[in-house]
């Protein structure tokens, strides 16, 4: 059976071999992988240069400008108009129901339903086989969490492509394990990254750019290269966190993303609205930014990793030996979230991670420790 070091390089090699076409990405070609990770990382400059010439099929999306040179009839204002909306892509376009679209204010309908039909020859909004399906999900990028045990508890790390709610008390280590997350993003997949850059949604005021330094240090990252690797927004409204995710979409559709980071997911929303007079609203307000939160997930590749908070359990389960705590955010937040992570708080810098809910990883557990270096293993005592 495979080690999970023995994946990642299959993977990288796979990666390497589709890379080695022209038009890719040169700052992350195969040549770029076989040295040392401060040297990949030598430039920020390298990663805006580059991306003028990746091709958007390795990358798996279609970028909307091409359309003009489809059909005479939309012009590079109408481009524009759908960016401003967040729509860069042709899967965006896909995704998003016909009442969205029309709805954008410049664009006829009879437009629409043109630009409806043209993308979607290039976008697979049929069935697929299964058997596709599983060679797919063999080349999914995992990121690498700092702790080989915790790599091994998550069959490699976190998922590109999907939603991971992480979910505990104060202190029980969300922050840190998402600046972990943050720099090893940005490693090659060999070593247990994505080769991409970071978008942070700040909504507590807990994003530290101290942390990334210190981690990046440990992985030989240059410091400053790490920090540009990483868009933060401080966000102070549930208005504000929904529409920075237009803002979050053109940063995807230009430079090469693998994480989204929302630190944390339900905050905002616990203000904004109160009483079970609001929660009607407030459920519907949060579906709608989930959704569009899973969209960029499939749309663009990245790992959607998002914290939450905890209240009392106060069903008939806590007093039969269940949790006392559950995560905020109802059902919705349940069936958002791909994976869902239990963060506790262990003795002294010690913590534990539970899988609480996958679809694919079995309910399990496993310590983790907080260092200046980031996440690391447990050091166990002799």
């Amino acid at each position: 059976m495979e080690t999970l070091k023995e994946r990642r390089r299959s993977k990288a090699k796979r990666r390497s071999q589709v890379n080695s076409g022209e038009g890719g990405d040169d700052f992350f070609s195969s040549g770029e992988h076989s040295v040392g990770t401060e040297e990949v990382f030598n430039s920020c400059s390298a990663i805006e240069e580059a991306t003028e010439t990746v091709e958007e099929k390795r990358i798996g999306f279609h970028l909307l400008k091409d359309l003009t040179s489809l059909d005479k009839d939309i012009t590079p204002s109408d481009i524009e108009k759908l960016k401003e909306r967040g729509f860069h892509t042709y899967e965006s376009v896909m995704y998003a129901t016909r009442k969205e679209l029309i709805a954008i204010d410049g664009i006829s309908e009879r437009k629409i339903d043109k630009i409806i039909h043209i993308v979607s020859s290039y976008v697979n909004m049929g069935f697929t086989s299964a058997s596709e399906i599983y060679v797919k999900r063999k080349d999914i990028i995992m990121i690498g969490t700092g702790s080989e045990r915790i790599n091994e508890l998550l069959k490699g790390g976190i998922e590109t492509g999907s939603i991971t709610e992480i979910f505990g008390e104060s202190r029980s280590g969300k922050s840190q394990f998402c600046h972990n997350l943050a720099v090893t993003c940005q490693l090659p997949v060999a070593k247990g990254g994505a080769e991409g850059r970071c978008i942070w949604i700040d909504t507590e005021g807990t994003f530290r750019p101290e942390r990334i330094v210190q981690i990046a240090q440990r992985y030989k990252i240059d410091p400053e290269v790490a920090l540009d690797n990483v868009s933060c927004a401080r966000v102070f409204n549930s208005d504000h966190q929904r529409e920075i995710l237009i803002e979050a979409a053109a940063l995807l559709a230009t430079y090469r993303h693998s994480l989204i980071v929302i630190d944390s997911v339900m905050a905002l929303y616990r203000t904004d609205f109160q009483g079970r007079g609001e929660l009607a609203e407030r459920q519907t307000h949060l579906g709608r930014f989930l959704r569009h939160l899973l969209r960029l997930a499939d749309e663009f590749g990245v790992a959607v990793v998002m914290t939450n908070q905890v209240m009392a359990n106060v069903d008939g389960s806590a007093m039969y030996g269940g949790d006392t705590k559950k995560p905020v955010g109802g059902h919705i937040m349940a069936h958002a979230s791909t994976t869902r992570l239990y963060f506790k708080k262990s003795k002294g810098e010690q913590r534990i991670c539970k899988v609480y809910d996958s679809p694919w990883i079995a309910e399990n557990e496993g310590r983790f420790a907080i260092s200046s270096d980031g996440i690391t293993d447990v050091v166990e005592d002799n």
